[in-house]
């Protein structure tokens, strides 16, 4: 029988995705040739916000009508964090917790054996919980591989589901880590990017922690890059950073999860850190790492955001000088405590503050952007497209190298950049 797995999300999903792709591969299961149709389509869903839902409940009643016989199977955030909505299970014939990827397999032969729904969701069992024994050799048609070494979050922020879908904080052991980024590194991938819900509390209660899992990635022979997914700003110190800083494999973008630029707003979201650590941190990057840049998430119009406290964070922003900043507006999420908050903006008003820091933010990623105009720099190159070829520098400035040159894809190749554009440079080959 053959498969499909439709993958919603972050990183992390898309790394267990690519665990779960190689677990039935390696049981007998074929990739369907179809992205379309197959015998088996696994959903692995995200639940981040209302529309995450809306959009994982449209692709199985889409993959149910296109294909009315085929073994449905959903897993991931969303069953994992309302157990008890049977509505978002509707059409499916398994769905699998967080904690339940391992009977995935075994799961789907009985199935076929038998033709029962089976809903398999057990919850998190807090501390104590093992963190859950995943692998993979490769990330599919990726140029660099994605290796989660951390699931869970211990924060609770006010807006958030993420706690309850993914439990406490658990990581992977650093033996764990070097045998998988050594098998990656045998398929020929050359950088990989460390992943996890909460990525700086990797070691919580361990004795090992973030610059352990950098270090023991960077010392994997063929492995030229390591990177890192989104961080919070806890346990960034300065001892951590110059442990980073002393590894030249390491990639100094720092994609520094900020949400607001009010202190007000980020006591109100529950964030663990004020304006002045944030900035602090920043600086600390930027002194240890030449030509580093830092990259963000921005929230406007959260529940109870004043005008005043939205010019605040604009000003923020402006000041910190980031090299690109997603900005999105605030959406209730059932389950969380702003979801019942006070003082909820309005969606016109949030949909105007939005626009307003992203117009800024753009400016700022121009500005960013002309600093790297004159350096050389490494681009691992991901793709080639009419004449020329695309990828991205150490702190992932993006780069157009114009050329005919169409086998460099995967490759690492040395540039120098000779222009900037709103949302690129270009490059030409040394």
């Amino acid at each position: 029988m053959n498969f499909n797995i439709v993958t919603l999300g972050c990183k992390v999903n898309q790394y267990e995705s690519q665990a779960m792709r190689e677990d039935l591969l390696k049981n007998g299961f074929e990739l369907s040739e179809s992205k379309d149709f197959a015998d088996i389509t696994i959903i692995n869903s995200c639940t981040v916000t209302s529309v995450s839902d809306a959009k994982n409940r449209k692709i199985i009643n889409k993959v149910r009508r296109n294909n009315p016989s085929g073994i449905i199977v959903l897993t991931g955030c969303m069953p994992q964090a309302f157990p008890e909505n049977s509505e978002n299970f509707k059409n499916c014939d398994i769905v699998l917790g967080n904690a339940k990827r391992a009977e995935l397999v075994p799961m789907i032969n009985k199935y076929i054996a038998n033709s029962v729904t089976n809903i398999s969701i057990s919850e998190h069992t807090g501390k104590n919980e093992a963190y859950e024994k995943l692998s993979v050799t490769s990330l599919g048609e990726h140029t660099r591989a994605f290796i989660k070494i951390e699931d869970g979050c211990n924060r609770f922020c006010s807006y958030c589901i993420i706690p309850y879908a993914r439990g406490r904080v658990r990581s992977k052991e650093l033996s764990d880590l070097k045998t998988e980024v050594e098998q990656v590194a045998l398929n020929g991938y050359k950088e990989i990017v460390l992943v996890g819900i909460n990525l700086s509390a990797y070691g919580l209660n361990k004795d090992f922690n973030l610059a352990d899992a950098v270090e023991c990635a960077c010392s994997v022979d063929g492995i030229e890059r390591v990177r890192l997914g989104s961080i919070e700003p806890e346990q960034m110190d300065e001892e951590l950073i110059a442990r980073l800083a002393a590894q030249p494999k390491f990639c100094p973008q720092f994609h520094l999860s900020l949400q607001s630029g009010c202190d007000k707003t980020l006591r109100d979201m529950n964030r663990h850190y004020d304006t002045f650590e944030y900035a602090t941190i920043v600086e600390n990057l930027r002194n240890a790492f030449d030509n580093s840049s830092m990259t963000t998430d921005v929230m406007v119009g959260f529940a109870g955001e004043s005008e005043e406290d939205f010019k605040a964070s604009m000003d923020f922003v402006k000041k910190i000088g980031f090299a690109k900043v997603h900005v999105f507006p605030y959406s209730r999420r059932q389950g969380t405590v702003a979801a019942s908050a006070p003082n909820q903006v309005a969606p016109q008003e949030k949909e105007r503050r939005a626009k307003l820091m992203g117009e800024q933010v753009l400016q700022s990623r121009k500005e960013f952007l002309a600093t790297q105009v004159g350096l050389s720099e490494t681009v691992l190159v991901e793709r080639f497209r009419h004449g020329y070829l695309e990828g991205y520098t150490k702190n992932y400035t993006p780069v157009h190298i114009i050329t005919n040159k169409d086998d460099l894809c995967g490759q690492i190749v040395n540039v120098r950049i000779v222009k900037s554009f709103d949302d690129y440079c270009e490059g030409e080959l040394l």
